[in-house]
C-alpha cells in the first residue's frame, strides 16, 4: 500500500508569487513615468492614452492602484505554502485563491485568446504561451493548498 505524501508542492506558489511581484513592480515603474500598460506587454497608443487620461482616470493613479494588488496577491499564494498562511481558516482561503484563480484566469485567457487569434487589445503569441503558464502555476498552487488542507471527510 502506497502512503501519500503530506508535503504540498510548494514551487507553483514560489513562482507565483515572484511574479506578481514582478507584476507590482512593473506597475510602479509605469506609474512612476505616467505611463499606461505594462512592461513587456502591448503599446498603448496615444490616442487611446489621452483618451482614457481624459475620460477615465488619472493615469498614474490607476497604475499605483496595481501596485497593492500584485503584493497582496504574492502574500496570498505564499500563506498557502508557509506555516503562518496554513493557520488562516480555509473557510477564508479558499474564496479567497477562487477568486485570484478568476481574476488571474481572466486576465490570462485574455491574454491567450488575443496572443492566438487577435482580439485587438495587442499581445503577441508568447503573452498568450505566458497566459496558459500563468493559469496553471496558479490552478497548481490552489490545487496544493486544497489537497494539502483538507480533511479526510472531503
Amino acid at each position: 500500500m502506497a502512503t501519500e505524501s503530506r508535503s504540498p508542492a510548494r514551487w507553483p506558489a514560489y513562482t507565483m508569487a515572484v511574479l506578481f511581484l514582478g507584476y507590482a513592480v512593473g506597475k510602479a515603474s509605469y506609474a512612476a513615468q505616467g505611463r499606461l500598460g505594462f512592461p513587456g506587454g502591448p503599446v498603448v497608443p496615444a490616442d487611446e492614452y489621452e483618451r482614457y487620461a481624459r475620460e477615465v482616470a488619472d493615469v498614474a493613479l490607476v497604475q499605483w492602484l496595481g501596485v497593492p494588488t500584485g503584493l497582496l496577491a504574492a502574500a496570498l499564494v505564499l500563506a498557502t505554502v508557509t506555516a503562518v498562511g496554513r493557520r488562516v481558516p480555509r473557510v477564508l482561503m479558499l474564496p479567497a485563491l477562487a477568486g485570484m484563480l478568476v481574476a488571474v484566469g481572466g486576465g490570462a485567457a485574455i491574454m491567450v485568446v488575443d496572443g492566438f487569434v487577435g482580439i485587438g487589445v495587442g499581445w503577441q503569441w508568447y503573452h498568450g504561451v505566458l497566459g496558459v503558464v500563468v493559469a496553471g502555476l496558479l490552478a497548481a498552487t490552489v490545487w496544493s493548498y486544497w489537497s494539502y488542507t483538507r480533511t479526510p471527510a472531503d
